[in-house]
This record gives C-alpha cells, sequence and structure tokens, in this order.
C-alpha cells in the first residue's frame, strides 16, 4: 500500500513538473477578434500543445491580444480573465479547460491542520494561488466554499436562526431577491430589499446555497448550533449569453400571491425606446395587463384602471407627475435603479393609498469599495452618475444627474413655429447610505426633477417634482427587525399665456405630502413571516390658482381655498407555509382619512341635481376642524398550490381605499391635471379584485408560462360632465359625477430566459367598463347604461426578443399591437341661431384605429477587458421602424360650416437615435 502511495505521488509530482514546464512556454501570438476555435487550431499546429474542452463553451468567445514571446500561462489567464472558465496544464502539453470550477494543483495550507472557524465571517477567503500566479492563472479560487462555519453557541433546542446579508463583492451594494437554501428535502428563503435574509433550519450540518441572476453561485458549508450570523459577498457573472429583462422576486411557481414583477434593470437599455432614453416605465407596458395610455407617453393603466390609481414611489417618496416632456421620458434615471416592483394584484397589506397597483421604485446605496462613474449621451439628452465609498466597506453616495439639451435641435428645424419653442426637462436623484454597525443602518436620498416647455411661443408650461426620504433600519435580533422612514413630497405646476395681453394669465397648483412609516418584519416561527407596522400621509394642496399676467390682462384673479388631510392606516400580515404544497398570505389594513378646514363646503338644495343654481348655503369650517371623514377595512388575501415541483396554482383578493384622485379631462398624464382630496361630494375610490392564475415552468429548457384571470369591481370613480371645467372650479363637484366601474380579462405569458435568443410573449384580452347613472339626466352618462372606459382595449399583444450574437453585440425586436381606444366624435350638426354646433355620439361609442408598432435596437460594448479604465457601448435605435401612421387621438374642426374629423400621429415615421454609453471604474 505504502509503496502504491509512493507511485501515484510520483506521478502526480511529475505530472506537475510537466505542467509547469509546458505553462512556461514561450509564444509569440496576434489575435485581433480571432474567435477561440481559431486560435485553438493556430497553438495546436504552431506548438506542441492539445486542447480538451466542450465547444459550446466558447461560441462566443473571441480574443484580441498580441504580444511576443510571453508565456502560455499568462496568455490563456488574460484570455479567460473576467469568464466562467479556467485552465489546467497536464503532462505532455494536454490543456483541460473546465467551467464553474478549477483543476487543483496544490493542497492548502491548513488541509491536515485541524480547522478553526474564522472569528469575523466576513474576512477574505485564503486563496490556493500566491498573488503573483493570480495576475498569471486570472481570478483565484477561493476555499472559502470548503470551510466550516460554526454558527451558534451550542443553544438549547432542536432548531436555530441564521441569518446575515449577502452584498456584491466589488461594490459593497445589498442584493435583494438573492435566494438561500438547502437540499434534501429543500427549503430557503430570499433576501429582502436591504440585502438581509432570515432561515430557521434544524441544528445540523448543511451545505447552503446562494443563487442570483447575474451573479456566480457559491454556497457554504455551515455547523448549524444556534442563532447566528453569516454574511455573504456575491461575485459578478460575466457569461456569453445574459438574461432577460423580467425576473420575479421568486419563481412565478414559488410566488404565493398573484401579478406580481420584478424588473430587472441590468440590461434595461437592450430594448429599444422613442428617442434613445432607456425607460424603465415604458418596459412595464410589455408585461400581460399594463397598457400605454398613448403613443411616448409614460402613464401607464393596470387592468382597466386610471393613471392616478397606480401608486409610484422612489425611495419612499411618491411621485405625483412620472414624466418628461408630455410622457415622451419617464422621470427615473436607470442607472440609479436598484429595483422596481409592479403589484397589479397580490398586494399586501404594508401597501395602501391606490386602488389599481403599486409601483415601488428604489435607489442604490452606492459603491462602498471605490469610486466610480457612468454616463450616456444621444443627440437629445445626457447623463452621468457618480458613486463611491465616503468610509470604504461601511458608507457610501450615489447621485445620477440627466437632462436634455434639446433646444438646439429645435433650432435646426426649418419649420418657423418650432424654431420658437422650447423644451428641457432635468433631473437629480442622490442617496447616502451608512452601515453603522451590525444593527443599525441609515440612508437618506433625494428626488428633484424640473420641466419647462413652450411651443412656438404660446403657453408656457413649468413643473416639478421633488421629494426626500429618510430611513432607519434596526435589527431587534435575527428574527424582528423594525425600519422606521420619513419623508415629503411636493409637485406643482405653473402655466403662463401671454400671447393675447388681454386674456394673459399664470395658473399654478401645489401639493405637498408628509409620510411617517414604521414597519417591523417577524419571523417567530420557520413557517409564519409576520409583518406589521403604520403610516400617517398628511397633505397640504393648493388646488389651483388663475392671476393676471401684465397690466393689459383684464383676467379676474381667483384662488382656490386650501385643502388639508391626513391619512393613518395601520396593518399586519402574515405569509404562512402551511405544507410544503400549500402556502397562504392573510393581510388586514386598516385606513382612515380626515379632511379638516380651514374650507368651506357648499350645500345644495334637496332632490335637484348639483348646479351652481341650486347652492342653498354655505358652512364654514376653522383650522384643523374636521370637515369630512372616511376609511374602513382593506382585506387582502392570496395562496397558492403546488400541483407539482414546477406548477402551481393561485387566488388573490384585494380590496383596497384611495383618498386623493387626479381630475383630469385628458387620458394621458397631463402637467394641468388636479388632484383632489376626498371630501363631503368626492368619495374615496373602493376597488375589489379576485384573480385565479395557473403558472408552469421548464428549467431545464429555461421557459417559463403563466395564465392569470381577474375581475375587479370599481366604486366612487370620478367622471365627468360634457365640457366640465376641471381648472379653478370653486364648486367642483357640480362638474364631477360619481360613477362605478368594473374590469376583467385573462392574461397569457410566456418567456425564455436562456440561450442566444431569449425574450418574452405577452398577450391580454381585457374589458373595461363604466356607468354612471343618476335620477337626474345632468348627472347621467349614455342613459345611465354601461359604456366602454376610456382604457378599454380589448386586445393587446407584445412580443420581445433579444438574440445575442456574442459577448459584445446583441440585437433586439420588439412587436406591439394593441385594439384603439374609445372616443367620441360628432356624428352630426345641428343649427342654433344660425350657427352650426356638432352633435356628439353616445360617450366612447367609437374606438381610434388598432395601434400596430415595431422598434429595433442594437448593442455594441466594448472589449470585455477586466483592467481597463472605462468601459464603454453604443446602442443603435429605430423606434417605428416600419414609419406606421398611428393615430394617438381624433379631432374635430368646423370649416365653412362642414364638421371634419382628423387622425392625430404623434410618430408618424421611423425614428433613428444613437447613444454612447461609458463607465468609468
Amino acid at each position: 500500500m505504502k509503496n502504491l502511495l509512493l507511485f501515484y505521488l510520483f506521478l502526480f509530482t511529475g505530472s506537475l513538473v510537466f505542467s509547469q514546464t509546458e505553462g512556461d512556454l514561450r509564444i509569440n501570438v496576434r489575435y485581433a477578434g480571432t474567435s477561440f476555435p481559431e486560435v485553438v487550431r493556430d497553438l495546436e499546429a504552431r506548438y506542441p500543445v492539445n486542447f480538451f474542452y466542450a465547444e459550446e463553451w466558447t461560441d462566443s468567445l473571441a480574443v484580441n491580444f498580441s504580444e511576443e514571446n510571453i508565456s502560455l500561462n499568462q496568455f490563456l489567464g488574460q484570455i479567460f480573465a473576467g469568464t466562467r472558465l479556467s485552465f489546467f496544464i497536464y503532462a505532455g502539453g494536454k490543456i483541460i479547460l473546465t467551467r464553474d470550477y478549477r483543476i487543483q494543483n496544490t493542497l492548502p495550507e491548513d488541509f491536515f491542520s485541524e480547522g478553526k472557524p474564522r472569528k469575523n465571517l466576513e474576512e477574505p477567503a485564503q486563496t490556493l494561488f500566491s498573488p503573483e500566479e493570480k495576475d498569471d492563472v486570472g481570478p483565484a479560487l477561493s476555499n472559502i466554499e470548503n470551510t466550516l462555519f460554526k454558527i451558534g453557541n451550542n443553544s438549547p433546542g432542536a432548531i436555530a436562526t441564521i441569518a446575515g446579508y449577502v452584498r456584491d463583492i466589488k461594490s459593497g451594494e445589498p442584493l435583494e431577491g438573492v435566494t438561500i437554501f438547502k437540499e434534501n428535502p429543500v427549503q430557503g428563503t430570499l433576501t429582502d430589499a436591504f440585502g438581509y435574509y432570515v432561515l430557521t433550519l434544524t441544528k445540523g450540518q448543511y451545505d447552503l446555497f446562494f443563487r442570483y441572476v447575474g451573479r456566480k453561485d457559491t454556497k457554504r458549508k455551515i455547523d448549524l448550533t444556534g442563532d447566528g450570523r453569516l454574511n455573504v459577498e456575491m461575485e459578478e457573472e460575466i457569461i456569453a449569453l445574459k438574461e432577460v429583462l423580467i425576473v420575479n422576486e421568486r419563481s412565478s411557481v414559488e410566488q404565493v400571491s398573484t401579478g406580481i414583477a420584478k424588473l430587472s434593470l441590468q440590461e434595461i437599455k437592450t430594448i429599444p425606446t422613442v428617442l434613445g432614453e432607456a425607460d424603465v416605465m415604458k418596459i412595464t407596458l410589455s408585461l400581460p395587463g399594463v397598457l400605454s395610455v398613448g403613443e411616448g407617453a409614460s402613464g401607464f393603466n393596470v387592468r382597466g384602471g386610471n393613471t392616478d390609481q397606480n401608486l409610484i414611489t422612489i425611495g419612499d417618496g411618491v411621485v405625483y407627475n412620472p414624466n418628461h416632456l408630455f410622457g415622451f421620458f419617464s422621470a427615473f434615471n436607470p442607472e440609479v435603479i436598484k429595483s422596481a416592483n409592479l403589484y397589479k394584484s397580490g398586494i399586501q397589506a404594508q401597501y395602501g393609498g391606490r386602488v389599481s397597483s403599486v409601483f415601488d421604485i428604489d435607489i442604490r446605496d452606492g459603491n462602498k469599495k471605490e469610486f466610480s462613474m457612468a454616463g450616456g449621451i444621444s443627440p437629445v439628452t445626457g447623463k452621468i452618475t457618480l458613486e463611491g465609498p465616503i468610509k470604504k466597506d461601511q458608507s457610501s453616495w450615489i447621485l445620477g444627474v440627466r437632462s436634455t439639451y434639446s433646444q438646439w435641435l429645435l433650432g435646426l428645424l426649418e419649420n418657423t413655429g418650432l424654431n420658437n419653442s422650447q423644451a428641457f426637462f432635468g433631473d437629480v436623484i442622490g442617496k447616502i447610505h451608512y452601515q453603522i454597525n451590525d444593527k443599525n443602518t441609515f440612508s437618506i436620498s433625494g428626488y428633484t426633477s424640473r420641466d419647462n416647455f413652450r411651443l412656438n411661443a404660446d403657453t408656457l408650461f413649468q413643473y416639478a417634482n421633488n421629494n426626500v426620504s429618510v430611513r432607519l433600519r434596526h435589527m431587534f435580533n435575527n428574527r424582528f427587525s423594525g425600519l422606521f422612514s420619513g419623508s415629503f413630497t411636493n409637485y406643482s405646476y405653473n402655466v403662463e399665456s401671454d400671447q393675447k395681453p388681454l386674456n394673459a394669465f399664470t395658473l399654478g397648483y401645489s401639493i405637498n405630502q408628509f409620510t411617517l412609516k414604521s414597519d417591523f418584519d417577524f419571523f417567530p416561527h420557520p413557517d409564519h413571516k409576520i409583518k406589521f407596522g403604520g403610516t400617517v400621509n398628511t397633505f397640504s394642496l393648493q388646488p389651483g390658482s388663475i392671476t393676471p399676467l401684465g397690466d393689459s390682462s383684464v383676467i379676474k384673479a381667483v384662488a382656490l381655498q386650501p385643502e388639508n388631510g391626513v391619512e393613518p392606516a395601520l396593518y399586519v400580515g402574515d405569509e404562512y407555509e402551511i405544507s410544503t404544497r400549500f402556502s397562504a398570505y392573510g393581510g388586514l389594513r386598516l385606513s382612515g382619512f380626515a379632511l379638516l378646514g380651514p374650507g368651506n363646503v357648499y350645500t345644495y338644495a334637496e332632490n335637484l341635481p348639483r348646479e351652481t343654481d341650486f347652492i342653498t348655503d354655505t358652512l364654514s369650517y376653522s383650522s384643523g376642524k374636521i370637515i369630512k371623514t372616511y376609511g374602513g377595512p382593506e382585506l387582502r388575501l392570496s395562496g397558492r398550490y403546488k400541483l407539482a415541483q414546477e406548477t402551481s396554482v393561485k387566488f388573490s383578493y384585494d380590496k383596497t381605499r384611495q383618498y386623493i384622485h387626479m381630475l383630469t379631462n385628458t387620458v394621458a398624464v397631463s402637467p394641468t391635471d388636479t388632484w383632489r382630496l376626498s371630501n363631503t361630494y368626492l368619495k374615496p375610490q373602493t376597488g375589489d379584485q379576485f384573480a385565479v392564475g395557473l403558472y408552469k415552468n421548464i428549467p431545464q429548457k429555461g421557459l417559463e408560462f403563466s395564465i392569470e384571470t381577474y375581475y375587479k369591481f370599481l366604486k366612487n370613480l370620478p367622471e365627468y360632465k360634457s365640457g366640465a371645467d376641471l381648472l379653478v372650479n370653486e364648486a367642483i363637484e357640480t362638474d364631477v359625477i360619481s360613477a362605478k366601474g368594473r374590469s376583467y380579462g385573462v392574461e397569457l405569458f410566456a418567456r425564455k430566459k436562456s440561450g442566444k435568443l431569449t425574450g418574452w410573449v405577452s398577450y391580454t384580452w381585457s374589458r373595461a367598463f363604466v356607468k354612471a347613472d343618476s335620477p337626474y339626466d345632468s348627472e347621467r352618462i349614455n342613459g345611465g347604461k354601461w359604456y366602454p372606459s376610456n382604457f378599454d382595449r380589448p386586445h393587446n399583444l407584445a412580443i420581445v426578443t433579444n438574440y445575442k450574437a456574442n459577448r459584445r453585440l446583441n440585437l433586439s425586436v420588439n412587436f406591439t399591437y394593441t385594439s384603439g381606444r374609445p372616443t367620441t366624435i360628432p356624428i352630426t350638426q345641428y343649427q342654433l341661431t344660425g350657427a352650426p354646433l356638432p352633435f356628439f355620439s353616445e360617450r366612447n361609442k367609437y374606438r381610434v384605429p388598432d395601434y400596430i408598432r415595431i422598434d429595433a435596437g442594437l448593442n455594441l460594448e466594448g472589449t470585455h477587458k477586466v483592467h481597463k479604465l472605462i468601459h464603454s457601448s453604443w446602442s443603435f435605435s429605430i423606434y417605428n421602424l416600419t414609419g406606421r401612421n398611428n393615430a394617438y387621438s381624433v379631432f374635430s374642426t368646423v370649416t365653412n360650416g362642414n364638421i371634419a374629423t382628423y387622425k392625430l400621429s404623434v410618430f408618424s415615421q421611423a425614428i433613428p437615435t444613437i447613444t454612447y454609453n461609458f463607465r468609468f471604474i
């Protein structure tokens, strides 16, 4: 036996000698974009070497390298740096390539010694190579995965809880949605928005696996003897084929709730968009159940709901107008965004205030390791993002600035009207993050944006968003944590018109919102995840004012009385894993609202419609007095039953309430939209939604399928009388009608998330109707019958494809089809005192033509060398490739006594754009 061992040791050491000799072989190479198989054939022809590998590993690996008299070790180490490939040089010049693991040629120094767990779990792992060797052979393989970590101090009891943070190894930023699990049987959890996880297991030894899209899988060997901490850092995975855009927090099969999607922002630039500006909100339009309100607009409608029924937040601050330049650009800079979650149904109890959806956007913490800079330049916009550590590994900052310089383009146009126009927007997003200690984290973030737009020297539109939020997260223990936050939001607009001096005016509006929140997470048992807390929103509105502009103006100055309100809420929710197949969530939210003085309320004659002619009295309320109160419970239920390992069926029910309303007579978000609080006549909107879905995954082929159906019933929707005046109206209730709404539909979704060709297909069939009935004709629409809402578009098909030709080049082609939205048009005319007047059809009886659009984009990245000062890429896109003249709306004019109806198109031709992006590290 001893002789046999010596024989094998001789063979092994002999092979090492040969491998070191072959590795020191000096070669001359000159390759420019040469494919790796061609490189192999060239080296094998000129030198005594042979390669062994799977060709599919290197199908998109191109070699750009030229040098004389370089060692084979150094050459291979540099071309494989930053990839999943490693190499081992065996006796006789045999070169063996491996992927995701490395063949070792030495044993760790402490292999035969008694191992002792590290005191600091974040201590850098020991490596099997010296620093000099690392430069030659690429990134060293850490032995941290083979180190046994002892967690806990042998506390009594059969179970214990392990918790900790998962962060990016380069930037130190937390990773949200990382899957942590053990096998046989599978038991796991996910990291939250702070990268924190909690997992309760039976005591014992486990391999704990960590998986996340875009990061290398890793594992940790643990000996769990009691409650303890384990922090993990994950490396970026640079692979030839990148993942698709939409990633669920869990797989769609595992999630308990329906209708939840998370947008991955790492590759958002691969989707072609109008004017070349990456747009987070427009990507949501490719999801089932989400529709655009119009060409180029950033607002969106979810399952037949109005745009104001979507709660949009960034860093806990509410955003009331998510548009730039009337909707051609989104208000959010994607370079600074960490995550974006859309909740269409299955909305958990911590969210409230809107009846259709929640779009929750969070800001990145910034790089805690080193300073970096990224930016992009297009013919229309420019942006730059700066980030870096304040104190390395402990605190960081990030700042994103974006602006347009489209004014020079307008000056080049021959049209004199456009020459006299101006268009400008800018926004700034920033955040400071501080890890005080293991139990406390503090952050402060802010967002501000400005817009100025004037067409043909006519009306000037100016509007602004501002918000700031502060967060403090405290870990009471591994199973109990609290998040305390406060935020301030301001939205205001100003409209000036001076083209006609006699009617020159200035129109103003503003809203301020303060929010205090406390959210607690409690894990009393492995099967229970309890979340509870409270929220208080306070509102202060200046609903509108109009003042004369200039000495010649005869406009009468009017300022509406201010509105003040408070909206408190308490909630509790519990996600309970009843069995391996069945999980359920139950939540209850108690919300209320009080409208506060000072203020006046008009009273109207009984048994008569609400019209200014029938006002009988005015009730006055002093400051702080309660004018009107509303409130009630909001029940949230959802459940998931697994039919098989990769197949599940789910259901959900949501009761929601909304106490603030956007009054507008346009389908898209406009800077002149007026937000008003619920009052004596404008009642809170309420929604009841039921959803059921079937979900199927085929992991081996990277396929995912789902089908969801829903029914939603809404009450107290604001609808408007024909010719309603919504600006600076002291008796707004005389033009607003309370209506009912209902919507239902079926959503189909299929995606392919691996291979060279990735993408998804979503199709939605849906209907949305409104009913405005009343005993009085003036408050009845379409005779009190159900009629299509402004957002009733039965068919919606989106196809998104992304072909990754190689590591540097990818091509995207998208197809969009939607039914035309409803509209009201004049069908005849009549004479009144000799003047022709149009007679309109029933509301929303007709439709604009169907909408069809094809977009194409090409992204060309620079070389993927790891050690580069600047990483750059070029994006080429064509919006509306076929130049289709899609109708945004229809309008009518009277000429010589005749009524003519026309289509209005925003983009009637293809729009090419080129963008240069760079990143400095």
